[in-house]
């Protein structure tokens, strides 16, 4: 096997179904068939709070990192601007080397507060990864594979209630490496892609209570294909719809507390399964070659259709691609934050299903969030995942900078 195909599995192992390997052994084997794509670090949400509520973020409250469950929440953002860091130590039961970093933020300009800039750049580094070879020959490379994103974004409210953004992404996914002796290498995989999205926000009188109803939705990475074959095969970016709802209630003075619920699924093709097709004669492994070549030449935009009806399994295994995730969370005068939440993936879809917990607190100026992750499978790699997220807030600066000056 070609180095970059081991290297693919291995990215395919982590990010797309990091436990599937382990939920196949409790389904038939002809039963498990997940959504192959490229650069599938892209799907991996990259902050504290929105980990913290199982993966949840479409609807909720904007805040710093809103890039990438729904930027169209920027418009409706509280502050003029902010920036926030993140950092998650990535397969860490494994080994210590991986880790995701993201840094995001936006801001308002001028004095009204009808639309927001965006900006996110992450970084996905799988540390060192040595080669296969015999050193006396000369042939044994070590490696820093890497996956990289920058994106600018633009949201706009559209009326009192509601807007709408998009987000312009450049990818770079650079497994590159070079064989002198055997004469294999591959390039980096670059890609253009586009996000779309919407949110509503009203605030509905419950009782004597004032609440938050919200929704929204994200189209992720609508873009071009990538290759680290020269073009020999290309594989579709993990382009995701999101849908989600959140509702957020007082309990009494300064406490409130919120539930949140979204709906995810992969808006690409299913590759063709080997397993169905009788590939013992000429004639079914003809008709095997020809779905996989057509899947491989299909356009992307074409593939985003195609993925609402073309699972083997019909009308049932397409409900088993979508993903569920529902949160809570707990805020006390806007200063502490405890959160919890569960995420579903069927297991004949990768089985990345786990609880999350997380907690947050916040100054005039700098909001520290963490979260931690524990997966209802014990042999997932994915168990006891950390993410640690610092933010800052340009009001609260400004206001502090502005008290020292008098």
């Amino acid at each position: 096997m070609k180095l970059t195909n081991r290297i693919l599995s291995a990215l395919a192992l982590a990010f797309v179904g990091t436990s599937a390997a382990f939920a196949q052994n409790d389904i038939k084997d002809n039963e498990f068939n997940p959504v192959n794509t490229g650069v599938t670090t892209l799907s991996i949400a990259p902050d504290a709070r929105g980990s913290a509520m199982g993966n949840l973020g479409a609807a909720t409250d904007p805040d710093m990192n809103s890039q990438f469950w729904n930027p169209s929440k920027y418009a409706f953002g509280y502050s003029t601007g902010g920036l926030s860091l993140s950092y998650t130590p990535w397969l860490r039961k494994i080994v210590n080397d991986i880790f995701l970093a993201n840094l995001a933020g936006y801001w308002k300009p001028g004095q009204g507060d009808n639309q927001a800039f965006s900006a996110s750049l992450r970084y996905f580094s799988l540390g060192e990864v040595t080669t296969q070879g015999y050193e006396s020959q000369g042939n044994v490379q070590t490696i820093n594979p890497y996956e990289f994103a920058l994106d600018l974004g633009y949201s706009r409210k559209l009326s009192e209630k509601f807007s709408m953004g998009v987000v312009l992404r450049y990818i770079l996914s650079d497994l590159s490496y070079n064989d002198t002796q055997t004469g294999e290498s591959n390039t980096a995989a670059s890609a253009f892609s586009v996000d779309l999205s919407g949110y509503y926000t009203s605030f509905p009188m419950v009782g004597r209570s004032e609440c938050q109803f919200s929704w929204g939705f994200d189209i992720s990475n609508i873009g071009t294909k990538v290759s680290y074959d020269h073009g020999a095969s290309n594989a579709f970016l993990p382009t995701n719809f999101r849908l989600g709802a959140n509702f957020m209630f007082p309990l009494a003075d300064y406490n409130t507390l919120s539930f949140g619920l979204d709906l995810n699924k992969l808006l690409v093709p299913t590759k063709p399964n080997q397993k169905d097709y009788d590939t013992s004669t000429a004639e079914g492994q003809q008709e095997y070659d020809d779905a996989l070549d057509k899947w491989e030449t299909m356009s992307p935009i074409t593939g985003i259709f195609k993925s609402f009806t073309d699972a083997p399994g019909g009308f049932k295994e397409e409900l088993r691609e979508i993903g569920v995730s529902f949160g809570a969370e707990y805020a006390y005068n806007q200063q502490f934050f405890v959160r919890a939440g569960y995420n579903y993936e069927h297991p004949t879809k990768g089985g990345r299903s786990y609880f999350a917990f997380g907690a947050g607190f916040s100054l005039n100026v700098v909001q520290l969030d963490a979260s931690y992750m524990l997966a209802t499978a014990q042999s997932s790699p994915l168990d006891q995942t950390l993410r640690f997220s610092l933010t800052f807030d340009m009001d609260g600066l400004r206001d502090l900078l502005g008290k020292r000056r008098r």
